[in-house]
């Protein structure tokens, strides 16, 4: 056993997810991703004096149905506070927050592993705050420049127990908490655009050992793979320091996927440096029971139970289930088109096999499919029925479609003479032809066991036809001819 197999790493992760609010969580600011920059902005915004901060509703909402979604306890007395550090793109000085009364606390979240078993990482809380602006420093070449048409934004920060054992689970954590956000309306879709990020708290130690290692902080993740790599390569280190007598400091750090290495940013803040304190300019929210039950009525299936309905009503396997379940847009579409078509495990194949392949060709996400739910309903009926052969269907009815996504699947078949020729007379006619032309083949298939060859006839009558037959019924007639 070499020296990293010795020890175990810890992690806690902080997801930080942007909230889809019309305008920011303090101020009526628009909270809108892509403008220029410094237009989204306010007097509240920008800290003038005088200024004082209201209370964004549905950003509150949100938060309690995210709490709901991962059986949190919902805290009915709410308090924000002022945590105070300098940020040059924190124009107030201070990040209004929460400490002692985090609007969820407890829950959980179930992992479901590769192998089918699942494992349940405890959440400590998830508690509401304003986001940063953001600072860009390699923009210009002498100076720092600084965007605030994102400070203000609204968050929630999901904070975990340090359950988790590896940079892979972290990353699948980190995966598992976007589709609960994604399905309840709050989480932006454009992952790569800041909407999601979080920071990692990573120890190391012995097998066996009960007592926790020295954390160290990375910040600000926000690809699954990065958070993978990330954990991977400051567990490393940090067991490569203790192998050597040294000691692990307190830190917050970043990661260089360049280098695939981290690096210090400054010694980790305790919570003292803060200073929390009650924000005086914000009076408590009390959460009544009937205001939470009345969040709870306007959630939509959670992503847990769509999983679970896939498997029980819809007959899907547990992979299907579960990789529809982790793209709103696809599960969506496949729960649209299964209004449409009862054959819903080749609606699970198209949208897992070939439209997903098609879209990743073409740079687009599952939300910008162009086949609408009654035109895949058509092609599935087209395919099941006979008339067009998967892999024709695949390779050219799919991309033609999507070029015309206003056509009906059949009439562009036929329109492409894609239709398959269903005249069993006229394809036992090929065979025939076939099979009397190479003899030799032909005993070698029936009485040599070269059972390959059958790919070879196929071919063959395939080439003679001057119409398309169907795959599955020439490939049945020609078995039963060659071992007749």
């Amino acid at each position: 056993m070499n020296k990293y197999e010795q020890y175990e790493t810890v992690v806690g992760l902080e997801v930080h997810a942007q909230l889809l609010t019309h305008s920011k969580i303090f101020a009526p600011d628009p909270n809108a991703f892509g403008a220029a920059p410094n237009t989204h902005v306010s007097h509240i915004t920008l800290a003038h004096p005088g200024t004082l901060p209201v209370l964004n509703e549905k950003a509150v909402a949100y938060a309690v149905m995210m709490g709901l979604a991962t059986d949190c306890q919902i805290q009915g007395y709410n308090q924000f506070a002022r945590k105070n550090y300098f940020y040059p793109d924190l124009p107030k000085g201070y990040q209004i927050s929460q400490d002692k009364t985090p609007i969820c606390y407890g829950g959980q979240v179930v992992l479901k592993n590769h192998n089918g078993t699942t494992k349940t990482i405890r959440l400590t809380r998830i508690h509401l705050e304003e986001d940063a602006g953001k600072s860009s420093h390699d923009q210009h070449e002498a100076y720092s420049q600084i965007d605030l048409n994102r400070a203000g934004t609204p968050l929630i920060e999901i904070v975990s127990e340090p359950d988790l054992r590896s940079g892979e689970e972290a990353a699948t954590y980190f995966r598992a908490c976007a589709p609960i956000g994604a399905v309840l309306g709050y989480l932006r879709r454009q992952y790569g655009r800041g909407s999601r990020r979080c920071d990692a708290n990573v120890s190391v130690r012995k097998h066996g050992d009960p007592k926790l290692g020295q954390r160290v902080e990375i910040k600000n993740m926000n690809s699954l793979r990065n958070v993978k790599r990330a954990i991977e390569s400051e567990a490393k280190r940090q067991i490569d320091l203790i192998e050597q007598g040294e000691r692990v400091l307190q830190q917050t750090r970043s990661y260089d996927a360049d280098t695939n290495t981290t690096f210090a940013l400054r010694t980790k803040e305790n919570e003292d440096d803060y200073r929390y304190f009650p924000e005086p300019d914000l009076p408590p929210v009390v959460l009544t029971d009937a205001y939470i039950e009345q969040c709870r009525a306007t959630m939509p299936e959670l992503p847990q139970q769509r999983y679970t309905r896939y498997i029980e009503q819809t007959q899907l396997s547990p992979y299907d289930a579960q990789q529809l379940t982790d793209d709103l847009a696809a599960a969506q579409l496949f729960d649209q088109t299964a209004q449409l078509t009862q054959h819903t495990k080749a609606i699970a194949n198209w949208l897992l096999g070939p439209i997903r392949n098609y879209l990743h060709e073409h740079q687009l996400t599952m939300a910008q499919c162009p086949l609408s739910a009654q035109c895949l309903a058509e092609l599935v009926e087209l395919v099941e029925a006979g008339k067009v052969s998967f892999s024709t269907a695949a390779q050219q009815l799919l991309p033609a479609l999507a070029q015309q996504p206003n056509a009906k699947p059949q009439d562009l078949a036929t329109q492409l003479q894609l239709l398959t020729h269903d005249d069993n007379d006229l394809t036992a006619q090929i065979i025939a032809q076939v099979l009397a032309q190479h003899p030799d083949k032909v005993k070698a298939y029936r009485h040599h066991g070269k059972k390959g060859l059958i790919g070879f006839f196929m071919g063959e009558v395939m080439r003679l036809s001057t119409v398309k037959l169907d795959p599955k019924t020439t490939n049945k007639m020609l078995s039963e001819a060659l071992n007749n």
